[in-house]
């Protein structure tokens, strides 16, 4: 399965597409990449329960790339809040430590894809029904958006995804504009990603049944094709969430994450 040529070429569109909505929406990918990296490895014999952590785990290692390409593309725009993600990274590194080392290794794979599915349906949800915040709405302080961060840095290593399923609606619902959430979400994927991804790699040492190419939890093979591919595509993605006005955008976050949310329902109920 290492190199296999059908792999890396289904990898590699699944790259193309998951970093163009990491640009356009800010999700770094991994709400794409988790359920489409599951089928992939359990239709290869990975067993189902661990193809999901797999999955998880090398999603997330790819959001490290992807994130880079993507904030570059935005911050030449101007929309990247920098002082938020000052205020959130902290957060999110100690969320993340808790989930990726701890918390992830206890449960099992058809749990995790059921939370999956019931955070993304959620946060689908509130982005679809477009409630607008009171006028006088702000970002918390200091402390309250630490607390923000750790939050959001532990349910993403719990799903594998880059946050901006949380941060995005987070943000707009304190009256940060869609554009500018989106931007900053993309730049939080970095540290959300690389602070999973190093737990990931520790908690699945010594775990039976991995595959060749495995390191921890990682798959190398679909961690270097999907990196370089996303890579190229997520500026593109960007340009096309400056282009769109805020209801198309908010539309389009929400219909992707509602069909992922199902996916990932089905593969928690028969896992």
């Amino acid at each position: 399965m290492f190199l296999e040529p059908l792999l890396i070429v289904e990898f590699a569109l699944l790259g193309l597409c998951s970093g163009f909505l990491a640009g356009l929406l800010g999700i770094g990918g991994g709400m794409v990449m988790v359920p489409f990296i599951s089928a992939i490895l359990s239709h290869r014999g990975v067993p189902g329960g661990l193809a999901v952590k797999m999955a998880i785990a090398t999603s997330m290692a790819t959001i490290v790339f992807t994130s880079i390409s993507s904030v570059r593309a935005h911050h030449q725009r101007g929309a990247v809040r920098w002082d938020i993600v000052r205020r959130l990274a902290p957060g999110i590194v100690i969320g993340a430590a808790i989930a990726s080392l701890g918390v992830f290794a206890l449960l099992k794979g058809g749990s995790l894809a059921l939370l999956f599915a019931l955070f993304v349906g959620f946060s689908a949800t509130q982005m679809l029904l477009d409630k607008k915040p009171q006028a006088s709405r702000t970002l918390p302080g200091a402390a309250g958006q630490l607390g923000a961060g750790t939050v959001i840095g532990f349910l993403s290593g719990l799903v594998g995804a880059g946050g901006g399923f949380i941060s995005v609606p987070f943000m707009t619902w304190c009256n940060v504009a869609i554009h500018n959430a989106v931007a900053t979400s993309a730049a939080l994927g970095f540290p959300i990603a690389l602070a999973n991804a190093i737990g990931y790699v520790i908690a699945g040492q010594g775990v039976p049944d991995l595959p060749a190419g495995s390191v921890g939890y990682v798959f190398v093979p679909a961690l270097a094709v999907i990196g370089a591919a996303s890579v190229l595509m997520a500026p593109l993605g960007a340009k096309a969430a400056h282009a769109l006005p805020v209801k198309s955008l908010k539309r389009a976050f929400a219909g992707v994450l509602y069909l992922l949310a199902a996916y990932m329902l089905y593969k928690g109920l028969t896992a």
